[in-house]
């Protein structure tokens, strides 16, 4: 039985990693302070002898006891409202973070696979974009806390990967939704499907013109995984280029939901990408991972959530 560890594992993506990796099988350590991860998001695991919750900050010198096989770096605020709330934080656990799960790896001869992020790329000039693009990031922009943090992530990951020859793994993940998101984070479908069922205006920053590519979330741990039992030590994007204006996910949404919401428009965030979608083919043809959740599929099912935790019948 695998033995892994993964920070941040009370997060949305952490802790469908959590469920995941248990369900095949693997003894799973869930470390997160909880700033921003929920305990609701794993409570379905407390109990189950093949997972452990520790509430740790990473930034802190980082000791687990007995062998590790591998490490997923997940801790850290990922979405505007919560980066922008948390700056140093932020920035603390892209460096220091990173810094000792990357030494808890190199002790314990694990395997490191770092959450990096789309935002690497910034305010992309090459569209789509791919693994060879270097980006256009404002680094004193108020997003550059998330996207030199993420980085200095992957910079470091590399350093360790040619310095001390540990197996690592970057993952770029692309704007992922579903089940387990907090209806506050800020980001485009939990404010949107909440607005929706609320029957509220749906608020569209800028002219709604600017897109994003969705990917649902069981494709994304679909594609980790497959990282992470891969011999691919170069960064890897994985999202579904599926992509699609805000002013279109705002529409569909509404449909989706049958609500009566109407649309309004305000002053789009500073650095705000204007395009953003994923050049999948080293997945595809690396990983033979490609997302297979329809955008309708995925979305009722998050609608589905929504609904039930904001007690909407």
């Amino acid at each position: 039985m695998e033995r892994i560890l993964i920070t941040g594992g009370a997060g949305f993506l952490g802790s469908h990693l959590c469920s995941q990796l248990v369900a095949d099988g693997c003894h799973v350590i869930c470390l997160d302070n909880f700033i921003t991860g929920s305990a609701e998001n794993i409570q379905h695991l407390i109990g189950n002898p093949q997972f452990e919750i520790v509430q740790y900050d990473v930034t802190n010198y980082l000791y687990v006891p007995g062998k590790l096989d591998a490490v997923l770096h997940f801790a850290s605020p990922a979405s505007p409202i919560d980066y922008l709330k948390l700056p140093i934080q932020t920035l603390k656990v892209g460096s220091l973070g990173t810094h000792k799960a990357l030494g808890l790896a190199k002790a314990k001869g694990a395997t490191f696979l770092l959450a990096s992020t789309s935002e690497v790329y910034g305010d992309p000039l090459v569209h789509p974009q791919p693994e060879s693009y270097w980006g256009n990031v404002n680094p004193i922009g108020i997003r550059g806390v998330y996207d030199e943090a993420k980085r200095f992530a992957e910079a470091m990951t590399m350093a360790y990967q040619r310095y001390h020859n540990l197996d690592t793994r970057i993952v770029r993940i692309f704007n992922t939704y579903g089940p387990k998101m907090r209806v506050d984070d800020g980001r485009a479908i939990p404010a949107f499907v909440s607005q929706a069922l609320r029957g509220e205006p749906l608020t569209v920053f800028g002219d709604g013109s600017q897109t994003r590519s969705i990917c649902y979330v069981d494709d994304l741990v679909d594609g980790i995984i497959r990282l992470l039992r891969s011999s691919i030590t170069t960064p890897v994007n994985i999202g579904n280029p599926d992509e699609l204006s805000m002013a279109e996910l705002a529409t569909e949404i509404v449909q989706l939901t049958g609500s009566k919401s109407t649309i309004t428009f305000t002053e789009l965030p500073m650095d705000d990408p204007k395009v953003r979608k994923p050049d999948i083919t080293v997945a595809t043809q690396s990983l033979g991972w490609q997302p297979t959740v329809s955008r309708t599929e995925g979305l009722r099912a998050t609608i589905r959530y929504f609904s039930g935790i904001l007690n909407i019948a």
